[in-house]
């Protein structure tokens, strides 16, 4: 299974990697892997709604190649600015 990635920069001039993980029947999960690589610390996500025939079948799971290309630059912006980190930190 191939993984399909896209970057986004943000304002703050950081390149990250954008990739959709559990793809279901009506949601993605949508992820920012910051590129430092070391860690997940700096990972963001969101959750994008998937429209078509398939969020009529609860059990079907859709194509994260295709979700991720059907993405436009806008919508991807707007799910990085309202992102939330993956791991809290501890104090």
């Amino acid at each position: 299974m191939s993984v399909s990635t896209r970057s986004y920069v943000s304002e703050d001039g950081t390149q990250w990697i954008v990739q959709v993980m559990l793809p279901g029947a009506t949601n993605a999960m949508i992820v920012f892997e910051h590129p430092d690589g070391g860690s997940s610390r700096r990972d963001r996500y969101n959750w994008v709604n998937i429209a078509g025939a398939g969020a009529r079948n609860v059990t079907s799971r859709a194509d994260a190649a295709a979700v991720l290309h059907e993405l436009t630059d806008v919508q991807i912006a707007l799910l990085y600015r309202r992102s939330m980190p993956i791991s809290a930190g501890t104090n």
